[in-house]
């Protein structure tokens, strides 16, 4: 070998390792641009027209918990499946005490029968329920909630898991924050929402990027009860800095010097 070629060998090798370096080092880096929400984009993916939260219509599988208070207990009685004396439950006793949707849309309850509730809002099904109780109690106050009422957070997370929402407005942000927030290597370009389709009664995705601040005006920005949450990792996690390798750099510069001085030689 001449030693114009074994300097052009050389130049070659060296340039080799220092793009090689530079790529994972670049790749394993996570700037503030990637973990911001809400920046200022010149060009937006969003629309800047507002888009009002859709209210949760009730849908077939669902469990709805319903209490009746009258001045006569024991008319209330007669409704309520926990009775008068209980003060207050948890998840799992108002599954027990709830009623479900059935695959025709109805509830059955007590002394009234079979109420068709699918597609309607819990506001528009407590009057529906409240019309039908007043053939048999009057002045009675009624309380309609969704018991099944949770949303379930995926992928690079503090902490994956299924929370229950005990806010009716909860928006994006805050249902992260239940589950510790996007992780470091999380995408927050790449966001997915899993939620079932009212009228198809199918389940739609939606990708969307939360570090747009125009998230706040689209039909992302606010959770519905049974949402399912997933957070994509970004491509570059294998290399985080948390678990970047840097015994295997330094053994590769230390290699690279080696063959650098043999070459010279």
């Amino acid at each position: 070998m001449t030693k114009q070629n074994s300097w052009k060998n050389l130049v070659t090798f060296r340039a080799l390792i220092v793009f090689t370096l530079g790529g994972l080092l670049l790749n394993g880096c996570v700037t503030n641009k990637k973990t911001t929400y809400l920046q200022a984009y010149e060009e937006s993916k969003y629309p800047t027209l507002y888009i009002p939260p859709e209210d949760y219509r009730i849908q077939i599988g669902d469990n709805i918990y319903l209490n009746v208070r009258t001045p006569d207990a024991r008319q209330s009685a007669m409704f309520n499946a926990m009775g008068e004396g209980v003060m207050g439950f948890d998840d799992a006793t108002a599954q027990i005490y709830s009623y479900v949707v059935q695959l025709d849309g109805t509830v059955d309850l007590p002394y009234i029968g079979y109420i068709n509730v699918v597609g309607r809002t819990l506001s528009e099904a407590k009057e529906l329920i409240k019309a039908e109780l007043s053939e048999y109690v009057k002045d009675a106050v009624i309380t309609v909630q969704l018991v099944n009422n949770h949303v379930t957070i995926l992928g690079e997370v503090g902490m994956p898991g299924v929370y229950p929402l005990h806010k009716e407005r909860l928006n994006i942000f805050q249902a992260l924050a239940l589950a510790g927030d996007i992780a470091e290597y999380g995408d927050r370009y790449r966001v997915s929402i899993i939620r079932k389709s009212t009228q198809t009664d199918a389940s739609i995705v939606r990708e969307f990027d939360i570090t747009d601040k125009n998230i706040i005006d689209t039909e992302f920005y606010y959770i519905l009860p049974n949402d399912v949450i997933y957070v994509k990792p970004m491509k570059g996690k294998f290399f985080g800095m948390a678990t970047f390798p840097f015994t295997l750099i330094f053994t590769g510069i230390t290699t690279f010097i080696l063959i650098d001085n043999y070459l010279q030689q």
